[in-house]
C-alpha cells in the first residue's frame, strides 16, 4: 500500500467513526439554564428511542421524539459537596409542547431515565401535537424536590433555605423538531 494510501486510511477512519458516534447522539438543544445555587438545566429534543419498561413509555413508533431535561451540578460555583456535573435527583419536571400552527399541545411529566450518552436524565417520549415540520412552543416547568422526598441537614438550611431552589419556567418559541423527529437511532 502506497505511504499516501495509508495516511488517508489513518485520518479518514478516526474522522468516520466520530461521525457515525455523533449521529447516533443527536439532540437539538431547545435551551439552557442556571439555577442557584449552581444547577445547569439544558432541555433538548433528542431522537425517539424505545425506552423500558415499555409499559410506562410510548413506543418509539408511537412518537415523534425524545424531550429531555438534564440537570446536573454546575462545574464551578457549587455548594460544598456537590460533585461537579453530578446529576440533581427528585426533581418534578414537566414539558408542555404547543404548535404554534393549529393551537394542539401535548402535556408530559419528564421521569428519571438513564442510557449511555447522556447517563441520568429526565425525559419522555412523546407525539407531536401537529406536523413534524409545524414550529412550537415549549415550556418546561420544574419544581425542586418535595420536603418528604428530600431531607435537609441543618448546614443546608441555615445557607441556602428550605429549597433546592425555586419553581421555574423557562418558555422557547419557535423550536423546530423536524430533523429530530425525521432522525433514527439505528
Amino acid at each position: 500500500m502506497k505511504k499516501s494510501n495509508s495516511i488517508f486510511l489513518l485520518l479518514f477512519f478516526p474522522i468516520f467513526f466520530i461521525a457515525q458516534c455523533n449521529l447516533s447522539s443527536q439532540e437539538l438543544i431547545i435551551g439552557e439554564e442556571r439555577v442557584q445555587p449552581g444547577i445547569v438545566f439544558i432541555f433538548e429534543g433528542a431522537i425517539k428511542d424505545t425506552v423500558h419498561p415499555e409499559s410506562t413509555n410510548l413506543s418509539e413508533d408511537e412518537t415523534n421524539i425524545h424531550i429531555e431535561a438534564r440537570v446536573n451540578w454546575d462545574s464551578v460555583n457549587i455548594p460544598d459537596g456537590a460533585i461537579p456535573d453530578g446529576f440533581i435527583p427528585y426533581l418534578r419536571i414537566s414539558s408542555t409542547v404547543y404548535n404554534e400552527t393549529n393551537g394542539l399541545k401535548t402535556f408530559v411529566d419528564l421521569i428519571p431515565h438513564i442510557n449511555l450518552i447522556d447517563n441520568f436524565h429526565y425525559a419522555r417520549n412523546i407525539s407531536l401535537p401537529g406536523e413534524i415540520n409545524d414550529k412550537y412552543t415549549v415550556v418546561f416547568k420544574v419544581n425542586p424536590p418535595h420536603e418528604f422526598d428530600l431531607a435537609l441537614h441543618n448546614d443546608w438550611l441555615k445557607l441556602y433555605g428550605k429549597n433546592l431552589f425555586n419553581n421555574s419556567e423557562f418558555k422557547y418559541t419557535q423550536i423546530d423538531f423536524e430533523e429530530i423527529a425525521k432522525a433514527t437511532r439505528n
